[in-house]
């Protein structure tokens, strides 16, 4: 299918983004394109206006600083699997396929809020934190507060995801993901972070409306137990063709074992 007409535009700065924003609310921001371009073929999303966020340089790449690593949003999945990152460039391995990575921004697919995406686990379990641009300035997000509801994120209509702040203090991680085997999307995935002070952080991705902690997890795992049931109640998950609601919820426990299994 072709998406409904729409207008385009591009942005060579975060300032000059911003402004065009504030200029125009209904333009919708486009990244590297895998997220939304699929949707409007679709015509599941129909904007009437895009802002194409691809060229702008000072959103590419990851630096140190203190104990953060820093990411530009607009860093490919391919350059977060090839660095350091903790948890993240495990969990970029199963974005897509080649071409999705090579295209694909992390900071596009967070702000997407895509339910069945891999990285909102990830920025759950490791605590990130996401620096937001606007008209009235820069704020910091943590990642508790990042995902709102089923392609609703904290980044309000005006606004630019522009950094992922990602703790460099964690010593162990694991992601384990149960996928569509053609869309490659996540029917449940599941992430573990252990943190420096011994604290375990478990989050699941795939199997509601948005990405969730997992508190009886990381309860468990505190007590040193390693076989898990019931982690989350099926009334609370999503259901379709693919997967049922039961058995998403059953999932989410076996991929639990296997990603504590793999913890240090």
């Amino acid at each position: 299918m072709y998406p409904a007409n729409f207008d385009y535009q591009k942005a060579s700065s975060v300032d000059e983004a911003i402004q065009a924003l504030a200029a125009n609310p209904d333009l919708k921001i486009i990244a590297g394109g895998h997220s939304l371009l699929p949707a409007m073929k679709l015509r599941l999303a129909q904007p009437p206006a895009l802002l194409d966020v691809w060229g702008i340089s000072e959103l590419r790449g990851i630096k140190e600083e203190g104990d953060w690593f820093v990411v530009g949003a607009m860093t490919t999945h391919f350059d977060v699997l090839q660095s350091k990152l903790p948890l993240f460039a495990e969990v970029a391995g199963w974005v897509g396929d080649p071409m999705v990575r090579h295209r694909g921004t992390i900071g596009g697919s967070l702000a997407h809020a895509d339910p069945s995406a891999d990285y909102p686990a990830a920025a759950l379990a490791t605590g990130a934190e996401f620096v937001i641009r606007g008209p009235s300035g820069e704020r910091t997000v943590k990642a508790d507060d990042m995902f709102k509801g089923m392609f609703e994120s904290a980044v309000e209509q005006g606004e630019l995801l522009t950094h992922i702040r990602i703790p460099k203090t964690i010593s162990s991680f694991a992601y384990e993901k149960y996928r569509h085997p053609a869309s490659h999307y996540a029917i449940v995935g599941l992430a573990l972070a252990k943190h420096a002070d011994g604290s375990i952080r478990a989050a699941y991705t795939g199997a509601g409306e948005k990405a969730e902690r997992l508190p009886k997890l990381e309860e468990a795992l505190g007590k040193g137990e390693t076989s898990f049931s019931g982690l989350v109640d099926a009334g609370n998950l999503l259901g379709d063709r693919f997967a049922s609601a039961e058995f998403r919820a059953h999932l989410v426990d076996v991929l639990a074992g296997r990603a504590a299994a793999r913890l240090k």
